[in-house]
């Protein structure tokens, strides 16, 4: 298995407004403040992986506003791979905008920009993939490529045809859905949860703060969440992603994945911004080891 987790999906700057109400039609509010930082799914992971030490490469659509925001700048501080980005000039990227009110209501908009051409690109070879949430017809072209394949449809699932959604899953060896994505999985391929757990030998699911349920050979692995002071929610996902898939290409028990996953989210929530106070390796030893007990030894 490859050391270098290739990950699909966007690279987007997130713009997060506080405003004084959410406007409805033909309404006005002032913005109290705003905030602007580095998303995207795809890009939040690869900038975890990074930082815990492991080796990430971004398979994503990107406009002129990556050099000019300072997007790849930041990627390639943290030893990303950009060499299979797909850039397109005259093209702005991938954006998020997130307007907040004090009661905290929300309303976001997402511009896909360059993202939205990748549905006519075709996807290079790599050995080891991680599909976070992207352009359904790229990733089921790629998933077919791939030699290992790890699947987040997220919340981009509702645009996935069943025929793409069903090429991916005969493809994929670990899955990730929250609890009402994997009820959307079976609905869509009516299939129920045992023969998606047949089908695909990890199944990763995750319960808010209940914590994550990993499914593999009929086994059960149950992962509380790591208590900290939340702050914010966004990227949670994603960092526990990161962290399974790190252990995972380390070779450690699928237990100890999930814990480790569960331990760079506790990381993530604790600051506003996905990718503002993530972990390195030994960090997240470290806060496992207070959570869980000691770190094992993949020497026994």
């Amino acid at each position: 298995m490859s050391d270098v987790i290739s990950v699909v999906g966007h690279a987007a700057i997130d713009l997060l407004f506080d405003v004084e109400g959410i406007a409805t039609q033909n309404e006005s509010y002032p913005i109290v403040d705003y905030q602007r930082f580095y998303g995207g799914g795809a890009a939040n992971i690869v900038a975890a992986i990074s930082i815990l030490g492991g080796s990430s490469q971004l398979i994503s659509a990107v406009g002129d506003d990556f050099v000019t925001s300072g997007y790849e700048k930041h990627l390639e501080g943290l030893g990303v791979d950009l060499s299979l980005l797909f850039r397109f000039e005259g093209e702005k990227g991938t954006a998020a905008y997130v307007f907040t009110d004090p009661f905290h209501n929300q309303s976001t908009y997402f511009y896909w920009g360059a993202s939205a051409k990748m549905k006519e690109l075709e996807p290079p070879e790599v050995d080891f993939v991680h599909l976070a949430t992207s352009e359904p017809n790229f990733n089921a072209k790629i998933a077919q490529k791939a030699n290992f394949v790890s699947f987040d449809p997220g919340q981009d699932l509702i645009t996935y045809s069943r025929e793409n959604l069903e090429v991916i899953l005969e493809n994929t060896d670990v899955l990730f859905t929250n609890k009402h994505e994997i009820k959307r999985v079976c609905e869509m391929t009516e299939s129920t949860f045992e023969d998606i757990k047949e089908q695909i030998g990890i199944v990763v699911v995750t319960y808010d703060a209940e914590g994550s349920k990993i499914f593999a050979s009929g086994d059960e692995h149950e992962i509380p969440v790591v208590p900290v002071k939340a702050v914010d929610p966004t990227g949670a996902g994603d960092a526990y992603r990161a962290g399974f898939l790190v252990a995972y290409t380390r070779g450690y028990p699928l237990d100890v994945c999930g814990k480790a996953g569960a331990t760079v989210a506790s990381f993530a929530v604790e600051s506003v911004g996905c990718q503002t106070d993530l972990p390195t390796w030994d960090d997240m030893v470290s806060r496992y080891e207070g959570q869980f007990g000691a770190f094992p030894s993949l020497d026994g």
